[in-house]
Order: structure tokens, then sequence, then C-alpha cells
């Protein structure tokens, strides 16, 4: 059974804890290693049967771990550092010449697009500035975009005349400002700058399935918090949404899965300096998802129940932060603030979507990458994650 498919049939991996670091083949630097796809690559990378394997990960983030994390892995070295800052960027990653992969999902979020671009195309280059040339073994790096690559962003979405879906990656960008098509001309530049020998590859998820310590797109998590507050207060747990967003088809990316395929575009030779779709394989309605939601946490559900019933979940949530901290209290719960694990705007901003976007995974098929998840079983999954780490009740 090769890895991409017992990864996907949900078998389990031993941690190599025990290995001795100088029988290390590679070496990652994760950067966003707290995002919601950095986690899962930071749990995966250290597993003995990981290909390109074993793994030496160095890990980085903006903010330290907080108190309620697992142990992380003695193969794992946490850097906190601000990618925004050249100075302390070149300063913390110069001394790491062994890295032989980069897995880049770091993002950070400001309130216009234009800001988007300038921001997050800067910090790319604070980091490639300093491995590409710096790091002798450098063999790949993995960037990680997203949908609005082809629906546009937040300001955006709707408003453009977007391509039918299925979307496939040959598919030309839009003629709108995107900061993902920055992030992959800085890309392009700086690898470039090695003459072939380093290789690319470019991940573009859907809506992503996952847990994270911090994420400012986790759509379980929230919608778990969300849940909670509903049965702590005797509510109904009603779909703020549009119509098209609970009839319509929709897809997802398991954040596990996302982390496959990122190190299998890493070591494959078939995927080098491609572009790829990453989603589970299938499609489902919000529909079917929601009363999953209100059975794991006991409440009773409303869907969709017309324009007038609609309303911005944010509004719906502000000041719950009392709320929340009595649920933990009574649960027994570690420790979180509401803003932590709750992001009401980016649950709002996907459930008023009036479009069906759906991707196309053949690319990735005919090179090679047969992983997959059942979308129901990957939310459930995540749920569970949460409520075993008692994150949520």
């Amino acid at each position: 059974m090769s890895w991409w498919w017992a990864g996907a049939v949900g078998a389990v991996k031993k941690s190599q804890d025990e290995r001795a670091a100088s029988s290390f083949q590679s070496v990652a630097l994760v950067v966003g290693s707290t995002g919601i796809v950095g986690t899962s690559l930071v749990d995966i990378l250290p597993r003995d049967d990981t290909p390109g394997g074993p793994w030496k990960v160095y890990a980085v983030s903006r903010r330290p771990l907080p108190p309620w994390c697992p142990p992380p892995s003695p193969a794992i070295t946490h850097l906190y550092l601000d990618l925004a800052d050249p100075a302390a960027v070149a300063e913390a990653l110069t001394p790491l010449t062994d890295i032989s992969h980069v897995f880049y999902a770091a993002w950070s979020s400001h309130p216009t697009e234009a800001q988007n671009r300038e921001a997050n195309s800067a910090m790319l280059r604070n980091v490639l500035s300093v491995v590409v040339p710096g790091c002798p073994a450098l063999a790949h790096v993995c960037l990680q975009t997203g949908r609005k690559h082809y629906v546009g962003p937040f300001e955006a979405v709707g408003k453009l005349g977007v391509p039918d879906p299925p979307y496939t990656e040959d598919m030309p960008r839009l003629d709108y400002p995107n900061f993902y098509y920055d992030l992959e001309d800085t890309l392009f530049d700086e690898v470039s700058r090695r003459d072939g020998a380093v290789s690319w590859s470019v991940h573009r998820p859907s809506v992503v399935f996952g847990f994270s310590a911090r994420s400012a797109m986790n759509i379980v998590a929230s919608l778990c918090v969300y849940a909670a507050i509903c049965r702590k207060e005797g509510a109904v747990l009603r779909w703020p949404g549009c119509r098209v967003a609970w009839e319509g088809f929709s897809d997802a990316s398991d954040a596990d899965l996302i982390a496959e395929h990122e190190i299998w575009a890493a070591v494959d030779p078939f995927a080098k300096n491609e572009a790829f779709n990453c989603s589970n394989g299938d499609v489902f309605k919000w529909k079917q998802l929601w009363p999953m939601l209100a059975d794991r946490f006991g409440v009773e559900w409303a869907g969709y129940e017309g324009e007038g019933s609609r309303f911005v979940l944010a509004d719906a949530m502000a000041g719950k932060e009392a709320v929340w901290a009595e649920i933990l209290r009574e649960n027994e719960l570690v420790t979180t603030g509401l803003h932590e694990i709750a992001n009401w705007w980016f649950v709002d901003a996907m459930f008023n979507v009036e479009i069906e976007h759906l991707d196309s995974m053949n690319k990735s098929k005919e090179h090679g990458f047969l992983g997959f998840r059942n979308t129901a079983s990957s939310f459930n999954a995540w749920i569970d994650k949460m409520k075993v780490l008692k994150i949520v009740p």
C-alpha cells in the first residue's frame, strides 16, 4: 500500500521522536506553522513513513505556541519571528543553511487587497531572498494559495466574471488585482536565481477543514464555537447565509490532505514546477453537514429560511466573550479567548457567496497523487479532535 493511499484511508503512523538528528534525509522550513495547514505539516513531516524522510523541521510562526497545544516532536525546532521584518527574517534564517525544502503557508490579513498584495508578497520575498541563495541543498519550494485564484479576493467575490466551474489549473488569471498572483510571481522570480536547481509547486485548496492553534480562516472551529454557544443559550443553530451556499454543491480541502499533497509535490519528480488544485475529491452541501454539526452539540437547527431570515453571524456573536468563558468553566476546557478560535467574518464570507465554486483534481491524479478524503468524515474528524483536545465541549 502506497503512502498516499494509506494516508487517504487514515492509517496509523508513528512519530520518529527517537530518531537521531544525524539520520535526517530532508530538512523542511514550514512557514506559517501554527496555521491550519502548517499545523498538519508539522504533525505529518516527522512521521516515520513520510516520503522524503526522515525529516528535520524548522517551524516558523509569528507568535509562540499557546499553552494548550500538544507538545511538539523533538524533530521540530520552533522559530518565532515577524515575516514583515526583513532584518529579523535574515537574522533568524541565515544560520539555517541545511534547509532542503520550503513549505510556505503563511498569510497576513489586511483591510484592502492592495495592502494584502504589498504585505504578503514582501513576506514571501523576505523568506526566499535569504533561503534560496543561502541554502546549497535547497531543492523545492511549495507555495500555498487557494480558491481565490479563480474567484478573486474577498472584496471582489461575486462581482467578477469568473470562469465556469470546475476550475482547472490552466485557466487564465482574472483581470483583477490578487495577492495570490503576486505571491506566484515572487516565487518564480526568487527561485529563478538558482537557474533551475530549485523547483517549485503551487497548491490551491478550497475552504480548509482542519485544526490549528491559530488560524484566521478556521471554519470548523468557528462553527463548533457557534454551536456550543447556541447550546449554552438554548438557541436554535440557525443558518446565517444565502440559499446558494445552503443548497448548492461545495467542495472542501482536509488540512492533512493538503499537507500530504504538498509533501508529494516536494519529493515527486513528476510534480515539479506545476500548480495544482487540492480538494478532497468529492462534493457536499452545507444542508447535509448542518444537521451533523447540530447533532454533535445537541442543539436544534434551522436551515435556509428565505432572504428575510438571513443574518450576519459576526453581529449575532458580538459580545459573547463572557458566555464563552462560562462554557470553558462548566466543561473544564482549556483556556482560550473567543477571538483565538472563532472567526465570524470568515464564516459570513463563506456562507454568503452567491456562486457554486468547485475545482477539478484531474491534474493531480494525472501526475500521480491519488490521495482523497470523504468530506463528511473529515468534518466530523476535526470536530472530534477539538473535543478530544478540550477546545470545545
